[in-house]
């Protein structure tokens, strides 16, 4: 079964938790802290597997979870990190972050691979907070969670040169004809209903590879028949062989069927105009081809290749000008920059990184950095003075009361509530 996209949730490891351990070694009085680090959680990493060729493996999770890592322990011992979760993804798969709608990764090439969530940091144990003036902290951290996304993912084929046209012009047959490929092939419509790729060697032993796309109709860009389904893979190609049935044996105006489907791939992604398109006239080998190729000539002033795809005549010239093509195209990535990550436009001023409303009488307060410190914290009584104070230093404290909180008020973060206090 030939899937290519698929929208599944990943969730990453979360740390293990820090250790609040002593040493209690006989004739060490004071021994100190003696709590380990816990473990880094297992990160979701998509690595390319050239022997795979559809997303199927992936059609039926819907979630995809990593490890913890392993708690930290006395005597300083730290906790074992969680092994990776490692996701074989085919090439020329493209991962999009669902809620941002930034692209993540494009996984072109042998080997590649991308962490698309990574894992929580372990906590630290208590000898990691020891200070001159705190030489024994009774508090550790707990693991910083995993990272949590909704993922697109998408594959685009690796095609040197995709076929196109309307349903019945002949793709199929031309593919089986100059490849090993062997698409079902049956006189009525959508008979592909999966794209088809073919290794093509020229007379002149030049090599490129084919993708024989389903027919396409008006209306695919927006949905119509199966083009939305499969136009995307036409967008990694370097040159665009479009193939007009030039018998009209289907009631259609070729002219018609040419400006169709260039509109529709407009539709889709103006890029697509831009690519070297070779014009195809098949099934030439009809008595009423020859009458209507002259028609068509009037109206498009390029130039078009006469074939005959079930009778073998003249493939070998187009073939040729497909490979002439390719030769003076360079391979383009698909998406010129996918490094967002530090990328700022412009910054007014420094926002903070919480935002306090009001909900009756309970003050909530919201921000990712705060709900991370509070499952981070363990609330021992030193823990719970550790993060009183933090959120003392960020400035919640500050903007609670220019809201009018009084002490004994309710505040919440996440499921927990805490009572206010001066």
């Amino acid at each position: 079964m030939f899937i290519d996209e698929v929208v599944i949730d990943v969730k990453a490891g979360d740390g293990g938790d820090g250790c609040t351990g002593f040493r209690r070694e006989k004739y060490i009085p004071m021994g100190g802290p003696a709590g380990g680090n816990g473990g880094k959680g297992s990160s979701i990493v998509f690595k390319v597997d050239l022997g795979l060729k559809t997303l199927l493996d992936l059609r039926y999770k819907k979630l995809i979870k990593g490890k913890k890592g392993a708690n930290g322990l006395g005597s300083n011992k730290n906790g074992k990190n969680a092994e990776d979760i490692i996701v074989k993804v085919p090439q020329g798969t493209v991962v999009t972050d669902m809620d941002t709608g930034l692209i993540l990764a494009d996984l072109t090439k042998k080997n590649d691979e991308v962490v698309v969530a990574k894992g929580g940091r372990g906590g630290r144990g208590n000898t990691a907070f020891a200070t001159h003036n705190n030489p024994a902290p009774n508090f550790s951290e707990n693991g910083e969670p995993g990272e949590i996304r909704k993922l697109k993912i998408e594959l685009k084929l690796l095609a040197d040169v995709g076929f196109v046209g309307m349903p019945s012009v002949g793709k199929s047959t031309l593919i089986s004809k100059i490849s090993k490929a062997k698409p079902k092939i049956a006189a009525y419509h959508f008979t592909t209903l999966v794209p088809n790729l073919g290794v093509v060697k020229t007379i002149d032993n030049r090599v490129f590879v084919a993708a024989d796309l389903p027919g396409l109709i008006e209306g695919a860009s927006k949905g119509e028949g199966l083009g939305d389904q499969f136009l995307k893979h036409i967008e990694r190609t370097r040159v665009i062989a479009h193939i007009i049935d030039m018998s009209a044996q289907e009631g259609r105006d070729p002219y018609e069927d040419y400006t169709k489907i260039n509109k529709e791939l407009e539709s889709f992604n103006p890029k697509l105009m831009s690519k070297p398109q070779v014009i195809i006239a098949n099934k030439m080998d009809m008595d009423s081809s020859k009458e209507n190729l002259k028609e068509f000539k009037k109206k498009v002033k390029k130039d078009v290749y006469e074939i005959s795809a079930i009778n073998g005549d003249g493939i070998d010239n187009v073939l040729i000008k497909i490979a002439d093509e390719l030769d003076k195209q360079q391979e383009q990535p698909l998406y010129e920059d996918i490094s967002f990550e530090n990328h700022v436009l412009y910054k007014f001023k420094e926002e903070k990184p919480y935002n306090i409303y009001k909900e009756g009488n309970i003050y909530i307060v919201k921000g990712e950095e705060i709900e991370k410190l509070l499952k981070m914290t363990k609330f021992t009584d030193e823990g719970a003075k550790r993060f009183a104070n933090k959120l003392r230093k960020m400035g919640v404290d500050d903007d609670l009361k220019e809201m009018g909180i009084v002490e004994g008020d309710i505040v919440r973060i996440l499921d927990f509530e805490f009572e206010f206090r001066n």
